[in-house]
């Protein structure tokens, strides 16, 4: 059996000592700092730049003049061509119902028949005011007598007043010599007195015989008034627009509702009713042109002008009820037919107008960028008066003649310096204008 020396190392004990950590180098510690010193610095440097170059970019979108287009603000002081709806209607316009009760005798005109004052429509058939009126003649003649009458009776009571005036001094006479009693000039001077009464109270039969004549008179002037109603007149020119009789129909008196006998219109002059809204109605006055536009007749157009106006405003829709005076002497425009009316209505104070493109709506309210003489910008407040699609006008902020930027930037602000360049229009007649040369 052999037997190993144990006087050479220990293996176990030497594994122990191989596994024990050894301390690092200052060397290797000192080139790990150095490199994670470079690396920080490195990305502290790129950082830097990084915001060095995003400010030196954000003060050059601040500062950088930005290419901007202008207009310039237009100053309006002619009148505000207005656009209404309209409705046309007869300058004179009747319903012509009977004044005398009877039956349709004759019909002279239909509907578009073209009459002229006076002329005669129809005749009524009326025997019943026919008779009326000669019993009122045959009275008229009673009473008429009957003034004769009592002009008779005052006659006579004259001649009895007289004859008793002179019986009264006679006897009076013989009285006083005696050979006539005091009782009977009393009794005769008594008769004078009943004699003035009867010439007085036959003065009078005379003025009621005569009153009476008057009254009967104006009898017979009404019945004959009525009768002349028997025939149908035009009550002017014009053309008629209804016809409900005919022959042999009943027609009643003093009917003013239902249907009336005929309808005349005069179209030689129309009216057209317009409503003004309040914006616009400041501005009318009897006198102002204007223009009658008809779908139904393109290309042609009628002139009138502002005949009267009500002067006050309706409350219920805020209008003003206008009347244009239009002539129609060919009477191509028809009574009742809607319209186009195209007033001129003088400005109150000149507006300015402005594309509607230049607005800037924001928190700060309606604005506009309008550019000095230096180039800046100044932002200026401004209020609508009219929205007119592409250009607006206004009521306050501008003057005329400033120019106003279109479409201006988000980031446009007050003070900042701005390019102007010019509309493609513009930039196309320079390029052409190049060629040309």
């Amino acid at each position: 059996m052999t037997t190993e020396s144990h006087d050479g190392p220990n293996p176990r004990g030497g594994e122990r000592e191989m596994r024990k950590p050894r301390a690092p180098r200052p060397a290797l510690l000192l080139l790990v700092a150095t490199v994670l010193v470079v690396v920080l610095a490195i990305g502290a440097f790129g950082r830097w730049r990084t915001n060095a170059a995003a400010r030196q970019t954000q003060d050059e979108i601040t500062n950088e003049a930005p290419s901007v287009r202008t207009e310039a603000a237009r100053e309006l002081s002619d009148p505000i061509k207005v656009t209404l709806p309209g409705q046309t209607q007869g300058f004179d316009h009747a319903n012509i119902f009977a004044r005398a009760t009877g039956y349709v005798a004759e019909r002279m005109v239909d509907i578009g028949s073209s009459v002229r004052k006076g002329d005669l429509m129809a005749r009524i058939a009326s025997p019943d005011l026919d008779r009326q009126l000669d019993q009122a003649e045959a009275q008229l003649l009673q009473v008429t007598a009957a003034v004769a009458q009592a002009k008779a009776q005052v006659s006579l009571a004259e001649a009895n007043l007289k004859l008793g005036n002179v019986t009264y001094a006679r006897i009076g006479s013989l009285a006083e010599k005696g050979f006539e009693t005091i009782q009977n000039r009393d009794n005769q001077a008594a008769n004078v007195s009943s004699q003035q009464a009867n010439v007085e109270a036959a003065n009078a039969g005379v003025k009621v015989a005569e009153a009476n004549v008057q009254a009967q008179q104006a009898t017979v002037n009404r019945l004959k008034t009525l009768a002349g109603f028997e025939e149908v007149r035009a009550p002017f020119d014009g053309v008629v627009s209804a016809r409900n009789v005919d022959i042999g129909d009943l027609v009643n008196a003093d009917t003013g509702s239902g249907t009336p006998m005929f309808g005349v219109v005069k179209d030689d002059v129309l009216r057209v009713d317009v409503n003004v809204p309040q914006t616009q109605a400041v501005g009318i006055r009897d006198g102002l042109p204007a223009k009658v536009n008809v779908f139904e007749l393109p290309g042609r157009s009628f002139s009138g002008k502002v005949a009267r106006n009500a002067g006050a405003l309706q409350s219920a829709s805020r209008t003003l009820p206008v009347q244009v005076d239009v002539k129609n002497e060919d009477h191509a425009l028809k009574a009742g037919i809607y319209v186009n009316v195209e007033i001129d209505v003088p400005r109150a104070r000149p507006n300015v107008e402005i594309p509607a493109e230049a607005l800037i709506f924001n928190r700060d309210g309606l604005r506009v960028a309008t550019v000095g003489s230096d180039d800046t910008i100044h932002l200026r407040p401004v209020q609508v008066y009219r929205d007119l699609g592409e250009n607006v006008e206004l009521e306050s902020g501008l003057n005329g003649g400033e120019q106003v930027v279109l479409n201006p930037p988000t980031t446009i602000h007050d003070g900042q310096k701005v390019r102007i360049t010019a509309p493609p229009e513009a930039q196309r007649e320079q390029v052409a204008a190049g060629g040309q040369k």
